[in-house]
């Protein structure tokens, strides 16, 4: 048992480094606690991300696109791991009661599932938290043997007895790491809810070792194959290299923790891409990723698609208020140069470069019909202005939307600058009607 004896010497080399400064502390429990809730989840088939996970812990920010289970499961799994990490510092005993709360914590709220009967039909089947099963939970191996766990009417009985044994064995002085991993392997063995039995053996495994000091143990969901490899092995008759293989995982945290506690970096080799994942992750909450930069090809795709189809649809609109005014002229600025109606609009876009910066529409609209008023023009005016990264729309003096290169103006947004510029052309002329109204 060599890796639960380097476990213990490491274990001996961090009790002489206790007390550890509390913020330390915190921030070492905090990397496991995130590393738990990813890795444990993500052998069971969740689909968040590390930076997913980490953003929704740290941030409350929900991953775009990805189911609200997968949340509720991180979430749940979280609110678990802070119960017990509270609960392992008083004398708080393993029964099944704190099973089954555990349980209530991790699963959150009851759901159903897709499953199959007996006799090959689909089905639903209703996953109830706190309890133990109700129905078979055997699984189908690659060979299409059945595995089996325990059947719901042995579940009880075999659970009192886990309990009596795990008693017994502290009673023994039992080497904890031992225990643990004895533990979990029996408790997987049992199966004793309807869902959720991986990630709650996990906890419970760590709550005993954290129960006698240790951290915990994370077992990573790169290395599932080799995880449930030694499980299968355990299933075979050799439990001692599914024990190892849990200490062999303790021996990393344990290390984690003695440089933590050495006010050392505790940062792993995949923690650089765990933390730029987050920051993706961050940014894709904040706005769109640009795959694109500027170039002569860009500009002309945004200008086909987006630029002529809004003015088109902005000229149709502002027409309505020709009824008011003798003139109107229509110009292009690109760049210095100021162009009338004759350069539409292949002759606009021939002007552009890989260099053009922006181009603006101007609609003005040249004295007021109406007598009595003084006379008065007005200017309505939309710029796309083109960056590195992306090209933005100003309209309504000073209102902006920004998009990423390769992305084009959706039906809203530019409903939304035609509504801007017809308001704001609307309450100019409410305006000065308001004014004429008061001084009668």
């Amino acid at each position: 048992m060599e890796n639960s004896t380097k476990a213990l010497e490491l274990k001996s080399i961090l009790d002489k480094l206790r007390p550890i400064n509390k913020e330390q502390e915190d921030r070492i429990m905090q990397k496991f606690r995130l590393d738990w809730n990813y890795h444990s989840n993500h052998l069971e088939g969740n689909t968040l991300t590390y930076g997913e996970t980490k953003a929704l812990l740290l941030f409350g920010i929900t991953a775009q696109g990805k189911p609200l289970k997968d949340h509720f499961e991180i979430t749940g799994h979280n609110e678990a791991i802070n119960w017990v990490i509270d609960v392992v510092k008083g004398d708080y005993p393993l029964t099944e009661n704190f099973i089954r709360e555990l349980h209530s914590l991790l699963l959150k709220e009851p759901y159903e599932v897709d499953a199959i009967t007996p006799d090959g039909k689909p089905t639903k089947k209703r996953i109830n938290i706190g309890s133990y099963k109700t129905s078979a939970n055997h699984v189908k191996t690659k060979t299409g043997e059945i595995f089996y766990f325990a059947t719901p009417e042995e579940t009880p009985a075999k659970m009192y007895d886990l309990l009596v044994w795990y008693n017994e064995k502290i009673l023994e002085k039992l080497n904890p790491i031992l225990l643990a991993a004895e533990f979990h392997y029996k408790f997987i063995r049992i199966h004793p809810f309807d869902d959720g039995n991986g990630r709650t053996a996990r906890i419970i495994m760590n709550f005993i070792l954290m129960k006698f000091g240790y951290p915990p143990v994370i077992i990573k969901t790169q290395d599932k194959d080799n995880y449930f490899a030694v499980l299968q092995l355990a299933d075979a008759g050799n439990l001692e290299s599914f024990l190892e293989y849990i200490a062999q995982n303790l021996i990393r945290s344990l290390d984690i923790m003695i440089a933590g506690a050495n006010g050392e970096n505790i940062e792993e080799e995949d923690d650089l891409d765990k933390e730029i994942a987050l920051l993706e992750q961050r940014l894709n909450f904040i706005g769109e990723k640009s795959e694109k930069v500027k170039s002569l090809l860009v500009i002309k795709e945004i200008f086909d698609l987006t630029i002529v189809h809004l003015h088109l649809r902005l000229f149709s609109k502002l027409s309505k208020f020709d009824v008011f005014y003798l003139n109107k002229e229509i110009t292009v600025e690109i760049e210095n140069k100021i162009l009338g109606t004759k350069y539409y609009y292949e002759g606009i876009k021939k002007l552009i470069t890989e260099n053009t910066n922006f181009i603006n529409f101007k609609t003005n609209f040249k004295n007021f019909k109406n007598i009595g008023f003084d006379n008065f023009d007005y200017e309505s005016f939309v710029s796309f202005n083109f960056n590195i990264l992306s090209y933005t729309v100003i309209f309504n003096k000073d209102d902006i939307i920004e998009k990423p290169y390769g992305t084009q103006l959706t039906d809203s947004e530019i409903d939304k600058i035609l509504k801007s510029e017809v308001k704001r052309h609307k309450e100019f002329i409410e305006q000065k009607i308001a004014e004429k109204e008061s001084n009668l």
